[in-house]
């Protein structure tokens, strides 16, 4: 079996453009709605957007790989990066790594993608490593560069990216395809369709002995957010994580060949997803922004930490909902104090109760949105799930 860069035709992909063109439309169109819902916000309600956002998809992103940080600090170094009031907390170097490439990304959306810029990238990533040799430069190993699993006496090769000595030519020849189909240029690409090709041909030539996978999603990123015209950081990562076993199986299958339709499909089902989910978490915002207006003035200081620490959960609170145990060691009260601020915050609205004794859980008063599992079919039909 050869490698899709093994092949004659590399790297000329094809596919069905009429497979995609109710996915791009509808992607379209969710952009313009994204973009209107973030001017109705106020800068500090935009401000809280950006970070959280941004945090979001640096901690899942992370996660994909293996890698799990610290939320806290995650958000501390993207608020100090961004000028914005933090914490001023100690961050580790993978977090502030990530943080930097983040924001990296935000304020440079519109730029065209350049070797220096991969490489910076690069030392973000890896920041704090001491076991690469290769860090902010290409990979020079003479070692094959691949993807194994199962027993080292019986491995299993999904996918081995092309030597070392051909990355250098490879990767301008990928910056040269990147650059000339963005918007404006003679060659430019409906944005689903960019970004999905982008954050394949990434992967195939696999160019940095590490932090491919992060590197390769944050392209992914640029070219879909340069078809909105205006920086909005999308969940694109966060949706990948909710499919990543089927993340996986969709690239080995498509490093196999140059007709990348079968690719497409699910990447552009993904970034829909991704969508909803940048939707929701506007929505989101604004019901923060509303409730606590609401309960202003009607808490004391240690329910307030708590609602906002469950805010900091995002749309999607906290894994099992917020406790009474869980309520005491944020807020540092005894039981009996604890009950009363729980049943304080039910009754001024922030909080809705459920179950009974110690079933009984807390969440966030506000609309949920769901989630739709999106799929197309090989005649480009779109299958909203929810």
């Amino acid at each position: 079996m050869s490698w899709n860069w093994q092949q004659s035709d590399w790297p000329d992909f094809r596919w069905n453009e009429k497979t995609f063109a109710k996915a791009e439309a509808a992607f379209l169109r969710g952009a313009g709605v994204l973009i209107g819902s973030a001017k109705h916000l106020d800068e500090d309600a935009r401000q809280q957007l950006v970070v959280d956002a941004m945090s979001v998809e640096a901690l899942t992103t992370s996660e994909i790989e293996g890698e799990m940080l610290n939320r806290a600090s995650v958000q501390s170094s993207i608020q100090r990066q961004l000028g914005f009031l933090s914490d001023r907390r100690k961050v580790q170097p993978a977090e502030q790594g990530i943080s930097e490439l983040m924001v990296d990304l935000y304020r440079g959306v519109d730029g065209a993608l350049t070797e220096n810029q991969l490489f910076a990238w690069h030392r973000m990533v890896v920041s704090g490593r001491t076991d690469l040799r290769d860090i902010g430069r290409y990979r020079t190993s003479d070692e094959p560069m691949q993807v194994v699993s199962g027993a080292s006496y019986a491995p299993k090769v999904h996918f081995e990216a092309p030597p070392s000595t051909r990355v250098r030519k490879e990767m301008k020849r990928f910056l040269d395809w990147f650059n000339g189909t963005a918007p404006g240029m003679a060659s430019a690409l409906p944005p689903l369709t960019r970004a999905g090709i982008a954050h394949l041909y990434f992967e195939s030539v696999h160019p940095f002995e590490d932090g491919n996978g992060r590197i390769g999603r944050v392209v992914a990123e640029k070219a879909l957010v340069q078809g909105f015209g205006q920086p909005i950081i999308v969940a694109l990562a966060r949706s990948i994580l909710a499919h990543h076993a089927d993340y996986y199986r969709a690239l080995e299958e498509a490093n196999k060949t140059n007709d990348v339709t079968t690719w497409l499909r699910w990447f552009s089902a993904i970034a829909l997803e991704a969508q909803y989910r940048t939707f929701a978490e506007i929505d989101f915002v604004i019901h923060k922004t509303k409730l606590l207006d609401q309960v202003r003035g009607r808490i004391n200081a240690r329910q307030e930490k708590v609602l906002l620490r469950m805010f900091r959960e995002g749309p999607e609170g906290f894994e099992g909902g917020m406790s009474a145990k869980k309520y005491s060691i944020i807020a540092e009260t005894a039981p009996a104090t604890t009950t009363r601020d729980l049943a304080g915050l039910v009754g001024a609205g922030a909080l809705i109760r459920s179950g009974e004794l110690k079933h009984t859980r807390y969440a966030l008063n506000i609309p949920v949105s769901n989630i739709p599992d999106i799929s197309i079919d090989e005649n480009g039909k779109l299958t909203f799930l929810i």
